[in-house]
């Protein structure tokens, strides 16, 4: 044995601690690391450079409904796997993948209760599954949501999250653009307000219909907001686009958004719109 060795084993090494994996976050846009708790009591937006970052349905309805109390509406039933869609994998095994995943049933869920004493129904999309894309799970969703809130008399409020329609619904996903038209024409007619908060992202499909005939258009700082990509843009009509081409910002100054409100802000903003657009309608 050398002496080295010898040297080694007199030496009592404190063992290395180990840390939880999710101690820390690192934001997409500044790249800064930042405690994951200071980050959600900071409602998952970066308190360094501002970024809102994306967010589920349950972490939405904990921040925008009163205490925290809501009731979730159940799933409509639809039929899955309508086409028997394959690619590299099958579509029932992306559906398994992403319900494991997220704990939800699909992209969109409703939930009612009151924010700020004033009774609303909201729906958010969860970009986590599948990317938000719509089909007819997320169609029947919207139109059911929409019929609550014909039924409670109070506003729809919708948070958009969405690449667009989901292709191994086919031309079955794109019948939901016109469908959830409809639903909207219902809840006008109900003379109820219809509100759409567009969070990062929104595309395709989804901005092409519901998410661009809000009452009220908002969006969160930052958001993308768009219909095709822009290099898709960009090779069709072989320009340059500018700078924060869509972006929340950018929209908001070429007349497509009534306002961009940062998440602290959102709930409160909410509450003043309801009670604006819907006099009298506070809760008991």
């Amino acid at each position: 044995m050398s002496w080295l060795d010898s040297v080694r084993k007199k030496i009592s090494f404190i063992a290395k601690r180990e840390s939880p994996d999710n101690l820390w976050h690192k934001c997409p846009s500044c790249q800064q690391m930042i405690f994951a708790k200071e980050y959600e009591e900071n409602l998952s937006v970066c308190p360094k450079c501002g970024h809102h970052g994306r967010i589920g349905p349950d972490a939405r309805f904990d921040q925008l409904f009163d205490n925290g109390v809501y009731t979730l509406l159940p799933a409509p039933a639809v039929r899955e796997d309508p086409l028997k869609f394959r690619d590299s994998k099958r579509y029932t095994d992306r559906m398994k993948e992403a319900r494991s995943k997220t704990g939800e049933q699909d992209a969109l869920i409703n939930a009612r209760g009151t924010i700020e004493g004033f009774k609303a129904v909201v729906g958010v999309q969860d970009f986590a599954f599948m990317g938000g894309s719509m089909g007819l799970a997320v169609g029947s969703a919207f139109v059911a949501g929409v019929e609550a809130a014909i039924a409670d008399q109070c506003p729809y409020v919708i948070f958009t999250a969405a690449g667009g329609a989901r292709m191994q619904e086919g031309i079955l996903s794109l019948m939901q653009m016109p469908k959830t038209t409809v639903a909207i024409a219902q809840l006008r007619e109900a003379g109820l307000p219809y509100i759409v908060v567009m969070t990062d992202p929104t595309t395709g499909g989804v901005t092409a219909s519901y998410a661009m005939l809000g009452d009220v258009q908002i969006a969160e700082p930052g958001a993308l907001i768009g219909f095709a990509g822009q290099r898709v843009i960009e090779q069709t009509i072989r320009e340059k686009l500018p700078e924060g081409f869509q972006r929340a910002e950018y929209l908001l100054e070429h007349g497509m958004l009534d306002m961009v409100v940062e998440r602290a802000n959102l709930r409160a903003e909410l509450a003043r719109l309801i009670d604006y657009l819907c006099p009298g309608k506070k809760a008991a």
